[in-house]
């Protein structure tokens, strides 16, 4: 009697709506520490913001961009905002997700239930996605409050900012299916998002870099996210939004697919 053969982990990924409720579970334990984590979240973004929006920016002025001049400000909070949505959706995809699936075995009780794996691991990124949407829109708020943008087109950037924080946890929930432990994930703030940080032009503009390095940043997924935001903080549109849209849109599938077979290996499901 032949023997049944055991999927591929490179199978397409099995969704359904069974995701709902692992999301609204993740929603209800949050809302318990909901202020904390908004103001730890939010805390650090805005410190960037006020020394180097105001200390430096009172040094440097104003910063080219595009052919017109605009307060260094302005340039650090467009850029800033984006890397919140970075790092917001990849603690949680990271440290919380981890949490839940190796250190308390959340996910192998949700599993018990009808829910497949695919599902656990759909929840967990959106859910990480959420948690940054919502941080960046406090973050905007602020921003709104400090006069640094009054444009009408910054209400764009906010589905724009979703799409980021699920590009990046989804990119974030690779190396959480690889670790073993938390101090895996030193590796990829200190080998990954740190550099992307300063290549991306969240904090200078690109072309102050070298030709080779500016050229291969053009395909980062910071940069394309920042280069989609940037324009609506100075009221105009991308100017090529097809293309940093479709980086984004293959970032984001690719990983997402790469994070869920690394993952069923994981559980050998």
């Amino acid at each position: 009697m032949p023997t049944p053969t055991t999927p591929s982990p490179w199978r397409a990924p099995d969704l359904s709506t069974r995701w709902w409720p692992v999301f609204l579970r993740n929603l209800l334990v949050w809302r318990k520490l909901a202020v904390p984590s908004l103001l730890g979240n939010i805390a650090e973004p805005l410190m960037w913001l006020v020394a180097f929006g105001y200390g430096m920016g009172a040094l440097v002025g104003q910063v080219q961009v595009g052919g017109q001049n605009v307060p260094y400000i302005l340039f650090l909070a467009s850029g800033s905002i984006c890397m919140s949505a970075m790092n917001a959706a990849s603690f949680e995809a990271l440290y919380s997700a981890f949490s839940r699936m190796h250190v308390q075995k959340t996910w192998d009780g949700i599993m018990n239930a009808p829910i497949s794996l695919d599902s656990v691991l759909l929840a967990e990124m959106l859910w990480a996605a959420f948690k940054a949407l919502f941080t960046t829109t406090a973050i905007l708020g602020v921003m709104l409050a400090l006069g640094i943008s009054y444009s009408p087109k910054l209400i764009v950037a906010w589905p724009v900012l979703l799409c980021v924080g699920i590009m990046f946890s989804s990119i974030a929930l690779i190396f959480n299916a690889l670790a073993k432990g938390y101090d895996f994930f030193t590796y990829y703030f200190t080998l990954v998002l740190t550099p992307m940080m300063f290549l991306s032009g969240v904090f200078f503009p690109r072309e102050q870099l070298p030709t080779a390095i500016r050229l291969a940043s053009d395909w980062l997924p910071l940069t394309n996210a920042v280069e989609l935001v940037r324009p609506l903080f100075m009221d105009q549109w991308p100017q090529h939004p097809l293309r940093h849209g479709l980086v984004i849109a293959v970032t984001t599938v690719a990983a997402y697919w790469v994070a869920l077979a690394l993952t069923r290996k994981r559980f050998r499901a």
